[in-house]
């Protein structure tokens, strides 16, 4: 009998035990955590950087191609038959010789080319770092707009929960109502229906709300399986919400933090530049050149250093000049090449200022809807709640029934949920136009 009580006692704190290790591994998210764990695990992010750690690098070697080139060769062998003798105006017929030179050029003139495609380089290296900031800019807004979504679709649960339990009374009802003869079968088979109706809406809501979980999990890169829950912010303590906004002036002010735009110019800066690139094509490449070189050979009867370092030994320094006078208007090419792509740059920045303006007009026009929304649910609330205080005043003394009853209950907490959704709505319609003007977002 103890050892009955004693296992019993162990597999209930064995459940009690995993109980907390399951409360313990429930993680509670709030909006900033969100935000924090995106910019700092999100994978679209790191690859951006890797394309700047890459461009950093095509801006180093730019800078080096300045630097002279420097090459050395080696060679030895034995050679049978007729065969010149290294180093001298004679021939043999097995002969080991051995050479060596070593060669550097640097270029002094290449139509500019060389310092612009450095320019170039750290324009695209800038390119690339706003890049990266838009990669962030576009990932907190996705993971704002799906915060709020998952709060929304919590409320609807909520309602649809509250929809089924007045589904059942009015079956329950209906079913009393049948089986006393003064309601059809056509009657309860429409309440059955109803009820199936609020089930498969909750089931549909339930499943929006799984969905965006998900989705907020995906933008964190966090494991699908991981229990989280995401934190309902107080929303009666945020008191610094403007909701009166001038369109114009958020545009000014959008172009000039906002990263589409400046990703936009900056690529137009790169084709820009290229055109300077390809239009040094058209001059002449100067080269410095130099270097030294010397041999040995078996059939001079000199020892190898003596012949290497001082018989054989030579020198020379020269320029090269290479002037192009007809290539097939390759060069040409080129540089209306470049023109086009710059002119295409230009329309794609007016493109990208022209979606950032429409962008931003509406969501000041989805601003000043959530307001009036906010506004009519507010109004919408305090009409059902003075209903309800009625109905439930004269449910206490017999003279309305439970369904009436809970279906006032549900049209308070509906027009409740409504009214907190609409608020919500307003903090966050808010703040992402804030943040179009260059602020952090957080609640």
């Amino acid at each position: 009998m103890n050892l009955k009580i004693s296992t019993k006692l162990l597999m209930m704190l064995a459940m009690m035990a995993g109980g907390a290790f399951k409360a313990e591994a429930q993680q509670v998210i709030s909006l900033q955590k969100a935000v924090d764990l995106a910019l700092a695990n999100n994978l679209t992010i790191k690859q951006s950087q890797y394309t700047e750690a890459l461009a950093a690098e095509d801006v180093n070697q730019s800078k080096y191609n300045l630097l002279p080139g420097i090459n050395a060769n080696a060679q030895g062998g034995y050679y049978f038959g007729k065969t010149q003798v290294a180093g001298a105006f004679a021939y043999s017929t097995q002969t080991f010789n051995a050479s060596g030179n070593l060669s550097a050029q640097i270029t002094l003139f290449q139509g500019g080319q060389l310092h612009n495609q450095i320019l170039q380089n750290k324009l695209i290296l800038d390119a690339d770092k706003t890049g990266t900031a838009k990669v962030k800019n576009d990932l907190v807004l996705n993971v704002v707009t799906d915060y709020l979504a998952i709060l929304t679709n919590q409320d609807l649960v909520t309602a649809a929960k509250q929809q089924i339990e007045i589904a059942r009374i009015t079956l329950d009802r209906t079913q009393k109502s049948f089986d006393a003869g003064s309601l059809s079968l056509a009657d309860l088979s429409q309440s059955k229906a109803g009820l199936s109706t609020a089930e498969l809406n909750l089931t549909n809501t339930q499943n929006q709300l799984n969905l965006s979980i998900l989705i907020l999990k995906q933008y964190m890169e966090m494991d699908p399986k991981t229990d989280i829950v995401v934190e309902r912010p107080d929303i009666s303590k945020l008191t610094d919400i403007k909701t009166a906004y001038d369109a114009n002036e958020v545009i000014n002010t959008a172009f000039g933090v906002n990263p589409d735009v400046h990703l936009a110019e900056q690529n137009q800066a790169i084709y820009q530049q290229a055109i300077k690139i390809a239009q040094g094509n058209y001059y002449p490449t100067v080269a410095l050149t130099g270097g030294a070189a010397s041999s040995y050979s078996n059939q001079i009867p000199q020892a190898f250093s003596k012949q290497f370092f001082t018989s054989n030994f030579n020198q020379f320094i020269g320029l090269n000049v290479q002037i192009p006078i007809f290539n097939k208007f390759s060069a040409r090419t080129a540089v209306r090449k470049a023109k086009l792509s710059f002119e295409n740059a230009q329309v794609s920045t007016q493109l990208a200022k022209n979606n950032l303006s429409k962008t931003i007009i509406q969501a000041v026009f989805d601003l000043n809807a959530a307001v009036k929304r906010y506004s009519s649910t507010q109004q919408t609330y305090a009409a059902d709640k003075d209903a309800f205080n009625i109905i439930q005043e004269r449910y206490n003394v017999g003279l309305v029934n439970s369904l009436d009853y809970n279906t006032a209950l549900t049209n308070v907490n509906k027009a409740e949920n409504d009214m907190i959704e609409s608020k919500y709505e307003v903090v966050f319609r808010s703040k992402v136009i804030d943040y179009y003007l260059g602020n952090q977002i957080s609640l």
